[in-house]
């Protein structure tokens, strides 16, 4: 397969990717946080079917909303993805100012050109809206009450692009991949380093990996383009099956990289169970953030696996990468 790379201005590149029968796709995507986990993912796995714009930071500046508008209207694409997101939960505290404006304005901006152009729009928030206090999993229904500055400015995201008539919000929850900064790689990294570790044992959430949210993503955009009269936008949460406490999965990480031939510096009996209380944050985290996904897999007719199964396959491949 032939790539042929062409200019848009200094800043940004575009792919025309050649189908298998020769002819150009005209569809044309802007996808932004190209260097993030999702974004990154998203690229790789939608670019031989469509025109991708990929920006990151450098290249599309989501604190200047003028920048953003003046993009897409040059741009004109037939649908926005927006996968960037200031992320640091705990430095949100105090960077308000740039959270709000990446995480709440510069989404109802994207939201307000897609309004304009009148093209679907996908956005990515996150399990933080909650509070944590429901004890069964989290339906798109329930009450939000984000407990952070990064959950409330994620929050008031989704509120910009609901304003869209067009929209699907994908909720998803404890991200993880083999590209980026995520808690697998950091414990894969430490169970090299260290003798031994404290792991908060009292949250509970669904590991999800980049690639499981780039394939429903990737379902979710044929369905759209196979319907012209698609009706389904919306709020949906996006997870993989079953659920774990940041404990349990350290030691499972740690187990399965054993299992799979690393030589590690200790073993899960020198991973240490602790409390949230004994482990303070800056940013208060939700304890219970499991995200029920009957409404996604039921209106786009998907399975999803196990997070188990999906941290053995990306741990492989990190190793086989190292």
């Amino acid at each position: 397969m032939v790539f042929r790379k062409q200019n848009l201005d200094e800043s940004c590149c575009v792919w025309w990717i050649p189908t298998l029968d020769s002819k150009t796709v005209i569809m044309k995507i802007l996808l932004t946080g190209k260097d993030g986990q999702v974004g990154f993912a998203l690229y790789e796995k939608i670019a031989p079917f469509a025109e991708v714009i990929a920006t990151n930071k450098n290249e599309l500046n989501l604190e200047n909303s003028d920048s953003i508008r003046t993009f897409v209207e040059k741009v004109k694409p037939d649908m926005i993805i927006n996968a960037a997101a200031y992320t640091d939960v705990d430095r949100a505290e105090s960077e308000k100012l740039l959270a709000h404006q990446i995480n709440a304005i510069a989404p109802k901006v994207l939201a307000e050109k897609a309004s304009e152009l009148n093209i679907p729009m996908i956005h990515f928030s996150t399990d933080y809206v909650f509070d944590g206090l429901k004890s069964e999993p989290y339906v798109e229904s329930d009450q939000v009450n984000p407990q952070s500055v990064y959950g409330v400015t994620k929050w008031k995201g989704e509120e910009g692009v609901r304003n869209h008539k067009k929209h699907i919000i994908l909720r998803t929850s404890w991200v993880f991949s083999s590209h980026g900064k995520n808690f697998l790689k950091t414990i894969l990294k430490l169970i090299q380093e260290k003798t031994s570790l404290n792991v908060v044992n009292d949250q509970q959430g669904t590991p999800t990996s980049a690639d499981a949210i780039t394939d429903v993503t990737y379902k979710i955009i044929k369905t759209i383009l196979k319907n012209p009269n698609f009706k389904d936008f919306g709020t949906y949460h996006v997870a993989l099956e079953g659920g774990t406490n940041w404990y349990q999965y350290a030691c499972f990480i740690n187990e399965e990289a054993l299992r799979l031939g690393l030589k590690t510096t200790m073993t899960s009996q020198d991973i240490k169970s602790i409390s949230s209380d004994e482990y303070p944050t800056i940013a208060k985290r939700p304890m219970h953030s499991r995200l029920d996904t009957t409404k996604i897999k039921k209106t786009f007719m998907l399975e999803l696996s196990d997070w188990e199964a999906e941290v053995a396959s990306i741990l492989k491949l990190a190793l086989i990468n190292t």
